[in-house]
């Protein structure tokens, strides 16, 4: 491809997207002596959540497992003018994961179930879309409609023509389609049942993403 016969546009897209779907994770973390025991803690803290859960009318397998992780946990201590540590037992993190059709009075149902549940896990409450894929084709198609659209006025004012796509460029990544959450790190079980029906109207979601074609002019 003799590349001074040629016209390279990056086209970018741009949607709004309104939320349909809730994503709430509870994160538990807590930590025993032994390994036999932080695992049987983490089992019956999970199954009480999972109690909550179905208690606000979900199934208890709508509760996932995002992430898992037992660490050896070490304090630090002075012993003859020398700092020392000593492994004080091994804590467990347990990330769980949610995803409900957008409501807030479900949403209120599992909070004020998870508060009453007696456990105080990290929560964070996302919204985003059911259909991903199709908001991810729709910007690309957005994308390569405004590289066209920039190539033509382009090439009209350059006196050329467009001839055939020689390549299109496209650098996939889940960063450029991230949705933009309502996000309540660490509530606590307090402020948890003070919201346990949020009145909360999340902002549209804002997704960019670019494509790069190359075309031959004539």
């Amino acid at each position: 491809m003799n590349e001074s016969r040629t016209v390279r546009v990056t086209g970018k897209g741009m949607i709004r997207l309104k939320p349909d779907t809730v994503e709430l994770t509870a994160t538990l973390e807590d930590m025993e002596p032994g390994y036999a025991e932080t695992l049987a803690r983490s089992a019956g803290d999970t199954d009480r959540m999972r109690d909550a859960i179905e208690s606000a009318g979900f199934l208890r397998e709508d509760l996932k497992t995002r992430n898992f992780s037992v660490q050896t946990e070490y304090e630090g201590y002075q012993e003859d003018g020398a700092y020392r540590q000593r492994m004080v037992g091994y804590r467990y993190r347990h990330e769980l994961i949610i995803t409900f059709p957008r409501d807030n009075e479900r949403l209120g149902a599992i909070l004020s179930a998870i508060a009453n549940a007696a456990l105080a896990p990290e929560l964070h409450i996302a919204y985003t879309v059911k259909d991903r894929e199709a908001a991810k084709n729709a910007l690309i198609g957005l994308a390569v409609e405004d590289a066209k659209t920039k190539a033509e006025a382009l090439a009209k004012a350059s006196g050329v023509r467009l001839g055939c796509i020689r390549h299109i460029g496209y650098a996939i990544g889940e960063n450029a389609f991230a949705v933009r959450p309502v996000m309540y790190g660490g509530l606590s079980r307090k402020a948890a049942m003070d919201c346990a029906a949020p009145e909360i109207v999340p902002e549209e979601i804002t997704a960019e993403d670019a494509v790069t074609v190359v075309w031959e002019i004539e």
